[in-house]
């Protein structure tokens, strides 16, 4: 029998809450008229904030449970916040637009609570099986979600591209694992580091193990050249959809890179950083370069969410403390701009018009200046404009790997930043000096404006006063 000791289930308790929920509302919709729909949306945004509640109650200090499995400490607190903040704000732009095109259905939210859950598991996960269980639950939600307009033959495809090439990722993970595990004699992330630390040559297995699981973490991640399935699955998936795909769970993947390669593999570091140089490289160059001729905003997004994590992972590559905090606050900025863009999206959209091209937002400073002005604002800050928190993001980042010496990766970052900020500034251009297309009204509700207004104002804001947040994510990796 397996007894669990009261450290376990208090490190644990945000993960039973949060399974007790997606139950509860999976249960609760089974018995709800389709009429009241709007039931399982509230009792979804009640349970996340009990959830949050209990994140916050969590101990100061690390807590490892279940035998090593599962660990809480400063960085999986602060991912898990991020996460259920970023789930909570795409269920409230979400929900007119599902309930416009009849798709306002219990399983979505009981799919994307199930994703959170996975994200949970693998922020805390300290064991390679544990992380392996995270990842497989997220993304099995998410393949769901993708194909959730089971009218569109597009969402359709896309489910099964992503299901196919996933299916590939968690294929080239678990051989990686194995190798490792055949090498190691064991999968806890902990005792690993501490066997690769032993002198001598880390042995020819490990390093074999590694280029695996290197391209796994890639292909979650989305970097070039294992993208292929981003921007297909931003376009064709709904927008409700795509909107959680480019937030929520960019938290779980620098988990996933955090968990596996800066603790587990730390003893090995000059090997995966030569592997993700190449792949960073590669993404800043290809994913601005192809995003400057794309003419689908969710495509275009797709294409700078694969530049942004090439940014991101710059920090990683850079190995030491101030560059893994550096990456979190990269990311944590990104998912904030990544929201509001995508909310912008479905502001403008209504039953079959879903505003997703750039041609869409042609004058809408005409037709709506203080929502041009908040586009404004999400453009130039994740085009890295000073004083928006994308500039202070890009800024961290690039101190960081200077810090280490590598000023090469530093001066391609800056090019390739100025490449991005064109295509931002396209999408400026058109909202404020080109003819409108059409002078339909904004369809929105009032809690979308003021979230969405919120949200942008949030990239100034958090941007000048930049210092709180960035000294709390430090203090995780301390």
């Amino acid at each position: 029998m397996v007894a669990f000791s009261a450290f376990d289930l208090v490190g644990s308790l945000p993960e039973i809450l949060l399974l007790g929920l997606a139950s509860l509302v999976l249960v609760v919709d089974v018995f709800l008229p389709p009429k009241a729909r709007a039931v399982t949306y509230l009792l979804s945004l009640i349970g996340l904030l009990c959830v949050a509640v209990a994140l916050i109650s969590l101990p100061s200090h690390p807590v490892i449970a279940y035998s090593g499995l599962f660990v809480v400490d400063g960085v999986a607190i602060f991912l898990k916040l991020a996460a259920l903040m970023s789930t909570a704000a795409v269920m409230v732009y979400s929900k007119d637009y599902l309930a416009a095109r009849g798709l306002l259905k219990g399983e979505y939210f009981v799919l994307m609570l199930f994703a959170l859950l996975g994200i949970f598991v693998m922020s805390s996960a300290r064991h390679l099986l544990t992380m392996y269980m995270g990842i497989e639950l997220l993304a099995l939600s998410q393949y769901a979600l993708v194909a959730f307009d089971r009218d569109s033959g597009v969402a359709a495809e896309s489910a099964m591209k992503y299901f196919v090439l996933g299916a590939i990722a968690s294929g080239l993970m678990l051989y990686g694992i194995s190798i490792l595990y055949g090498v190691s004699a064991t999968l806890d992330l902990h005792q690993l580091a501490l066997l690769l630390k032993a002198p001598g040559q880390a042995p020819i297995g490990v390093l074999f193990g590694l280029a695996f699981l290197v391209a796994g973490i890639a292909f979650k991640l989305g970097l070039v050249p294992f993208h292929m399935w981003v921007p297909d699955v931003y376009q064709g998936a709904p927008t409700s959809v795509s909107i959680f795909l480019g937030s929520a769970p960019k938290f779980a993947y620098f988990a996933l890179a955090f968990r596996v390669l800066a603790e587990g593999l730390a003893p090995v570091s000059a090997a995966w950083q030569q592997l993700l140089v190449v792949l960073c490289v590669l993404s800043l160059v290809f994913a601005n370069i192809v995003a400057v001729a794309q003419t689908n905003l969710k495509r275009l997004l797709a294409y700078s969410t694969i530049s942004n994590i090439g940014f991101m992972i710059l920090g990683i590559i850079a190995a030491t403390p101030l560059g893994y905090a550096s990456a979190l606050f990269y990311i944590s900025s990104y998912v904030l701009l990544s929201l509001g863009a995508f909310a912008m999206i479905l502001l403008l959209s209504r039953p079959g018009f879903e505003a997703d091209r750039i041609d869409d937002f042609k004058g809408l400073a005409q037709k709506s200046p203080w929502f041009a002005w908040m586009m404004l604002f999400l453009m130039v800050s994740t085009a890295g404009v000073p004083p928006f928190i994308g500039f202070f993001a890009k800024l961290y980042v690039i101190q960081a790997i200077l810090t280490e010496g590598m000023t090469a990766l530093a001066i391609l970052a800056v090019v390739t930043s100025v490449i991005g900020a064109f295509y931002y500034l396209r999408i400026i251009k058109v909202m404020f000096f080109d003819e409108p297309m059409d002078q339909a009204p904004i369809q929105a509700n009032a809690s979308v404006k003021l979230l969405l207004s919120l949200n942008a104002l949030a990239s100034l804001g958090v941007g000048i006063f930049n210092t709180p947040l960035w000294n709390t994510i430090v203090e995780c990796f301390h």
